[in-house]
């Protein structure tokens, strides 16, 4: 039986004011199923030729935020599944931003973000 699934993208936008950015991770909620998952992957050498003048590891503290929202660690972790999603995904003006929502049927919300690792974020 397939269920609704939504994801967005994470973005790093390294210059805010110019909105280029690059995909590295993928956010997904399925609430039938009780998933909530952040996944995400960069690349160093992208990372420096892409992000000059950007942390390294300010930005991998970023992504495991995310993970651990997901995973239910802190105050924002403690919230229900559907809030945490909406405020990994709210909109942000920061180096780290997501897409809008999109969604999606799947019977395996696990191989689906893994899909869909593979087919927005990884080369």
């Amino acid at each position: 039986m397939k269920h609704l699934y939504e994801y967005a993208v994470i973005r790093v936008v390294p210059r805010v004011e110019r909105e280029e950015f690059f995909n590295v991770g993928i956010i997904l909620y399925c609430k039938a199923l009780r998933f909530l998952q952040v996944k995400w992957e960069v690349d160093p050498n992208k990372f420096k030729g892409f992000c000059k003048g950007m942390d390294w590891q300010d930005l991998q503290d970023y992504l495991q935020t995310f993970e651990r929202i997901a995973e239910g660690e802190g105050p924002i972790g403690q919230f229900p599944l559907a809030e945490r999603f909406r405020w990994l995904t709210a909109t942000r003006s920061t180096v780290v931003q997501t897409s809008k929502i999109h969604p999606g049927l799947t019977c395996d919300p696990a191989a689906k973000i893994q899909h869909l690792m593979q087919e927005l974020v990884l080369p």
